[in-house]
C-alpha cells in the first residue's frame, strides 16, 4: 500500500490546478472545474471543456508547447479567478469580468515591469556606474530578479486573505498528491501529503529566473533600450525553456540526483503554500471529483 512518505507512481495523466479566492481550480485532459466556498458556506462550480485535440495536438511539439501551456493557463486562470471573485461578491459585482480583465491585465503589465525591466535598468546603471563587465551584470540582474520574487511572495503572504489563498494551494497539491498516490479522496487520507509538488506554477517562476541568467548572459553587452526590449521579448523563450526543464525533472523526478534539480522549487513553496484546513482540503476535493466527472473518468454520485 503507498504511503505519504513513499508515492506509488503517478498514473499517466498529469493533473494539475490552481487556487483562487476560497476555492480551487483543477484542470484535466478535456474538463477544467473550479471550486469555490461560497460566504453561506456551500460551494459554489464552474465546469467546462477545453479543446483537448488542440492540447494534444500542440503537446506534441517542444518548446511550442511550453508558450502554448502559458497562455492556456493564464487564460484559465483568469477565468478561474473571476468566477471565485464573483461569488465571494455576490450580486453586488454583477455578472461582466470586464472589471477584473482590466485589473489582470494591470497586473500582467506591472509583473513585468517590476521582475523584468526593473532589475534590468537597475543592474545596467550599475555597470555604467562601477564599470562592471555585461556578464556580470547580467548575474546581478538575475539576483534582483531572484530578490524581488522572493520578496515579493514572502510579503503579500502576510495578507490575512492571501495566507487563506496560499492555504488553498496547499490544499490543491495535497489532493494531487493522494490521486497520485492512488489514495482515497478523502480529508483524513490527503491531509498527511505534503503541500508541495513538483509542478507547481511556483517552480515554473525560479525555473525561469534561473534560466534568464543564462539566456541573458549569451546575448551580450546592450545599449539600454536594446536591453530593456531584449527582456519582454524573450519571455517565451524563457517560458518554454523552463516547461520542458520541468517536464524532464517530472520524468526523472524518481532517481536520487534529480531530486536535487528540484529541492529549490519545493523549497520555493514554503513561500506560496500554507497548511490548509479541512474545509479547504474539502473544497478541493470538490473541484477534483467535478473535474473528473466532466471528464467521465468516475460515475456522478447521487
Amino acid at each position: 500500500m503507498s504511503s505519504p512518505d513513499k508515492p506509488a507512481p503517478a498514473p499517466p495523466l498529469a493533473y494539475g490546478g490552481q487556487a483562487v479566492l476560497e476555492g480551487v481550480m483543477m484542470r484535466g485532459a478535456s474538463s477544467c472545474a473550479t471550486a469555490v466556498r461560497s460566504p453561506d458556506g456551500s460551494i459554489a462550480f464552474d465546469v467546462h471543456t477545453l479543446d483537448g485535440a488542440q492540447r494534444k495536438k500542440i503537446g506534441r511539439l517542444p518548446f511550442v508547447r511550453g508558450l502554448y501551456v502559458l497562455v492556456d493557463t493564464l487564460n484559465l486562470g483568469f477565468r478561474a479567478l473571476a468566477f471565485s471573485a464573483r461569488v465571494q461578491a455576490g450580486p453586488e459585482l454583477g455578472t461582466s469580468d470586464v472589471p477584473i480583465a482590466g485589473s489582470m491585465a494591470l497586473a500582467v503589465l506591472a509583473g513585468l515591469g517590476l521582475f523584468f525591466l526593473l532589475p534590468a535598468g537597475a543592474a545596467y546603471l550599475v555597470e555604467v556606474v562601477f564599470g562592471l563587465p555585461a556578464a556580470w551584470g547580467t548575474i546581478l540582474e538575475g539576483l534582483m530578479r531572484l530578490a524581488l520574487l522572493l520578496g515579493y511572495i514572502g510579503s503579500i503572504g502576510r495578507i490575512p486573505e492571501i495566507a487563506r489563498v496560499y492555504a488553498y494551494h496547499g490544499a490543491e497539491h495535497k489532493t494531487i498528491h493522494a490521486f497520485e498516490a492512488q489514495r482515497p479522496l478523502t480529508i483524513a487520507e490527503i491531509a498527511p501529503f505534503p503541500r508541495e509538488h513538483p509542478r507547481c506554477g511556483t517552480a515554473f517562476l525560479l525555473t525561469l529566473v534561473v534560466l534568464s541568467v543564462i539566456v541573458f548572459s549569451l546575448i551580450g553587452p546592450m545599449p539600454l533600450g536594446l536591453r530593456l526590449l531584449s527582456r519582454v521579448v524573450l519571455i517565451p523563450v524563457l517560458a518554454s525553456l523552463a516547461y520542458e526543464y520541468i517536464r524532464w525533472t517530472a520524468r526523472v523526478g524518481e532517481r536520487p540526483w534529480a531530486r536535487l534539480l528540484v529541492l529549490p522549487n519545493l523549497a520555493l513553496q514554503r513561500l506560496t503554500t500554507r497548511e490548509p484546513d479541512g474545509a479547504m482540503i474539502e473544497v478541493a476535493i470538490a473541484a477534483f471529483e467535478a473535474m473528473r466527472k466532466a471528464e467521465g473518468t468516475v460515475q456522478p454520485t447521487a
